[in-house]
């Protein structure tokens, strides 16, 4: 256990699967937790579901992709929370085609969702950290941040900018006592996002979590607490000299 009693944290996209993980995970650290989803019903059901009497968790609805949304709902969740030790950017999409087949609509979005919510997150919660000089943003970059894959172009970019983004924030924010990582899941399940490619995956007669998770070293698919272990520990005081790293939580699918 990594504990981070007292310590005020935002996750983006926290109604489900990965993002609902990391939530639950850092309440049971001792964090107050901000939930920022733009699926209301679901959040407050989450919140719900994960607080504990003397944690608060606090939700606000918003899309990352809209910047008056995220400033409003940051300011929000600051103002009843306090200032943010812990932001994470989990916030994501995932469109599946070929690029030369695509609609751009699905590319806009899948860039709107998850390169510039994270930039605007980033700038409506950060600049409070770098006052405090202290805190820790991770964000939930994807093996395929790393590694091009047939059918998920548009997915692979918008995570390639991710891990570009976490480096590029560690060298400018590391100086004012502020950490920034990310994690690089692979194929993990039980999530919406996962419920959703593979049906999309089986409407483009591809292979199944189950085909794939047989070529994993490890030999099974990862799960939201997979992700959360690695989350909390980047969060912590145990990785307080870890920054600019995008770690790879794929069961030894890629190892880079």
């Amino acid at each position: 256990m990594y504990r981070l009693d007292g310590r005020k944290a935002i996750v983006t996209g926290a109604a489900h699967g990965i993002g609902r993980g990391i939530a639950e995970r850092l309440v049971a650290e001792g964090c107050d937790v901000g939930i920022f989803d733009r699926d209301l019903e679901t959040a407050q059901a989450t919140a719900k579901a994960i607080a504990k009497p003397e944690r608060k968790v606090a939700v606000v609805s918003g899309d990352v992709s809209v910047k008056t949304d995220v400033d409003t709902g940051m300011a929000a969740l600051m103002g009843e929370l306090g200032p943010i030790d812990i932001l994470v950017n989990n916030a994501g999409i995932c469109r599946i085609g070929k690029l030369l087949d695509m609609a751009e609509s699905d590319w806009n979005e899948t860039f709107g969702i998850n390169v510039n919510g994270l930039f605007y997150a980033t700038r409506a919660v950060v600049p409070q950290m770098v006052a405090r000089r202290r805190g820790a943003v991770i964000n939930l970059a994807s093996w395929m941040g790393k590694s091009g894959a047939d059918s998920y172009g548009a997915y692979c970019a918008s995570k390639f900018a991710v891990v570009g983004l976490t480096q590029t924030l560690a060298l400018e924010l590391g100086a004012h006592g502020v950490r920034v990582n990310a994690v690089g899941p692979g194929l993990i399940v039980d999530t919406k996002m996962r419920d959703e490619s593979e049906a999309m995956r089986r409407a483009q007669g591809l292979p199944t979590a189950v085909d794939r998770a047989k070529s994993i070293p490890l030999r099974r698919p990862g799960y939201p607490r997979d992700v959360a272990n690695a989350v909390v520990f980047l969060a912590s005081e145990e990785a307080d000299y870890i920054t600019g790293e995008t770690v790879s939580i794929t069961g030894g699918l890629w190892n880079d």
